[in-house]
């Protein structure tokens, strides 16, 4: 297989993360891709010109990252990452990712914002990315991932999607600390953040 793959974007971490989890990292051959050059090898794999995109074995195009970890969570021999279909635990995993998603979306929105003229509307647009993410991290404090203290690990997609989630923030935000107000987050994100699905995919610098 071969992914599109950019250091920064937390959904290619987390794609990355999912198959490091599924013990199938060593099927993929990484791309390096900037997405915002739209290369013609990804727009052939990708109209929308945008990472992560998987080339399975089959040569079959799969995006976006969503569908990529759920096409990944059938490969490999550990646990799987999606709970059953139709079961509880199956939705409440996916609207920690979806959650999740959404504070990585407003945060990148953000940062495409950065050293561009500001005027009364990306300044409001900036604002409601901002606010998006406070939101949802308080969301995250209310009920935090448990998936490590239960089972030595992350346990489920929702619970990768926050790490990455928290660690994009760091990466891009770091001048804006989120842990003092969100301490049982906080505290979640110091312990799996050593684990190698994390470790292994952390952004640069």
């Amino acid at each position: 297989m071969k992914l599109h793959h950019a250091h920064a974007s937390p959904f290619a971490r987390k794609v990355m993360a999912c198959a490091i989890l599924r013990g199938i990292e060593g099927r993929i051959e990484i791309m390096v891709t900037d997405p915002h050059a739209s290369p013609d090898s990804l727009l052939q794999d990708n109209p929308l010109s945008k990472v992560p995109a998987l080339v399975t074995d089959d040569g079959r195009a799969v995006f976006d990252s969503r569908v990529i970890c759920e096409y990944l969570d059938n490969l490999g021999e550990a646990p799987p990452l999606f709970p059953p279909t139709g079961s509880e635990a199956r939705i409440g995993a996916q609207v920690r990712h979806a959650l999740a998603d959404g504070i990585m979306d407003a945060a990148v929105a953000r940062r495409m914002r950065f050293g561009k003229p500001m005027d009364d509307t990306r300044l409001a647009f900036i604002a409601r990315q901002k606010a998006a993410v406070q939101r949802g991290l308080a969301v995250l404090e209310q009920d935090p991932p448990t998936g490590f203290a239960e089972k030595g690990g992350l346990a489920d997609i929702g619970e990768v999607a926050a790490a990455c989630a928290l660690g994009y923030l760091d990466f891009r935000f770091a001048d804006e600390p989120w842990r003092a107000q969100h301490p049982r987050l906080a505290d979640w994100f110091a312990e799996v953040s050593r684990l190698p699905a994390l470790a292994r995919t952390a952004p640069p610098g």
